[in-house]
């Protein structure tokens, strides 16, 4: 038996799929197109959060241990901050 008769395939390969090439570089732009759009999800809670501090009542800030002063500070802020 040759050496070559050794060597074993890979499921993709089994399956005709090159991790390389067309198929890898759309696997790449999904994942990164998943990640921008998963990272923009995030800031834009955090702005609908610090936007719903500037909304609360002195008693909803006072429940949860924050004065007006720093519920505006925060809810001013920057989403990317």
């Amino acid at each position: 038996m040759a050496a070559i008769d050794t060597i074993r395939h890979t499921r993709a390969e089994l399956l005709g799929v090159r991790p390389s090439g067309r198929q890898g570089y759309v696997r790449r732009l999904v994942r990164t197109v998943s990640s921008l759009a998963n990272r923009i999800n995030s800031l834009l809670d955090r702005r609908r959060s610090r936007l719903v501090l500037l909304e609360m009542t002195d008693d909803q800030l006072k429940d949860i241990g924050i004065s007006r002063a720093d519920a505006h500070r925060e809810g001013l802020r920057p989403f990317w901050d």
